[in-house]
Order: structure tokens, then C-alpha cells, then sequence
């Protein structure tokens, strides 16, 4: 059995505080579980826990939504981010444009003003792209963090489901060896 920790609620609701646990410590958990469960004498199965299996499956299940909801998160603070640089050059450009049009009157200033405001618009062209390539590598690289977690919680759940195949496979091997042995001890 688990025992329950203090920060741990009762059966019915959500046992664990889901946002302090890590899926893959739950994935770890459910290992453990299935690795050192007790074996069923004369038999190649074993017991688990039927409440401790539904206790980390519901642990699971309150993690990983909390997970895709930090990852739609990065995803809108991108997309804010990205918006906010946009006024940004947007603000830039105009105070540019605004810059050039009352250097306008003078030759020399006008050519002066059109270098300067190019520069201007440049600068913020290249900063808004920065920005923007650095918010993207950001969050592509917090998602690329939560693919990984949720492709080792699939491949826990599927090495589990085979180890139980298998066991359940040598059970039925060694049931069929034993009625063999004993139909030979017992000819008709």
C-alpha cells in the first residue's frame, strides 16, 4: 500500500497535490509497483494492488492536464510576446516616419533623417525578429520537454502491459507443463 503523505486527501478526490507531482515520478511509481510486486505462490503471477494502481493512474491523470495546461500557457505568453513586439516596431516605425516628416524641409537633414530613420526601422525589424525567434526556441523547447514526458509515460505504460503479458504468458506455459506431467504420471 502507499501511505499517504500530508498533503494527501482522502479516497474520492485527488490524493496527491497535483501540481508538486512530476509524471515521471509517477511513472517511476507505477515501475516500482509492478517490478517489486509480491509473486502468487506456485504460480509465475503476481499481486498488485488494485487501489495503489487506481491511486497513481488518478495521480497520472491530474498531472498531465496540469502539464498541457503550463504548455498552452508558454504557448499564449508567446503569442503576447510576439504581439508586444510587433507595437513595439509598429511604435518605432512611427516615430520614425514622424522624425523624417519634420526633417523634412532642410536637404542635407532630409538625407540625415532617411539614413537614420532606415537604421531605426532596421534595428527594430531585427530586435522584433530576435524576439520573436527566441520566444518561438523557447517555447518549442518547453514542448519539446513535455513531448519527452509524455513519450517515457507511454513507454512505461507499455513495458508494463508486456511484463504482464509475459507473465501471464509463462503461467500459462507452466499450467500446461504441470497437466502434462501429471497426465504422464497417470496414463489412461
Amino acid at each position: 500500500m502507499l501511505a499517504l503523505g500530508a498533503n494527501q486527501a482522502s479516497p474520492g478526490g485527488c490524493r496527491v497535490d497535483c501540481n508538486a507531482m512530476d509524471v515521471l515520478v509517477l511513472i517511476d511509481k507505477l515501475d516500482d509497483l509492478v517490478h517489486n510486486a509480491k509473486a502468487v505462490p506456485l504460480t509465475d503471477q503476481v499481486r498488485i494492488d488494485r487501489e495503489e494502481i487506481y491511486d497513481i493512474l488518478d495521480q497520472m491523470r491530474a498531472t498531465i492536464p496540469e502539464e498541457i495546461k503550463q504548455a498552452r500557457w508558454i504557448v499564449k505568453e508567446r503569442q503576447e510576446m510576439l504581439a508586444e513586439a510587433k507595437r513595439e516596431c509598429d511604435r518605432i516605425l512611427g516615430e520614425a516616419r514622424e522624425q523624417a516628416v519634420r526633417e523634412a524641409s532642410q536637404t542635407e537633414i532630409v538625407k540625415l533623417a532617411e539614413r537614420q530613420a532606415g537604421d531605426i526601422v532596421d534595428d527594430a525589424r531585427r530586435q522584433a525578429r530576435e524576439t520573436r525567434l527566441e520566444m518561438e526556441d523557447w517555447a518549442d523547447s518547453i514542448l519539446s520537454t513535455l513531448e519527452v514526458n509524455l513519450d517515457k509515460f507511454l513507454v512505461a505504460v507499455r513495458r508494463g502491459r508486456e511484463r504482464l503479458h509475459e507473465r501471464s504468458q509463462e503461467s500459462v506455459v507452466a499450467g500446461v507443463a504441470a497437466v502434462e506431467s501429471t497426465n504422464d504420471d497417470y496414463p489412461l
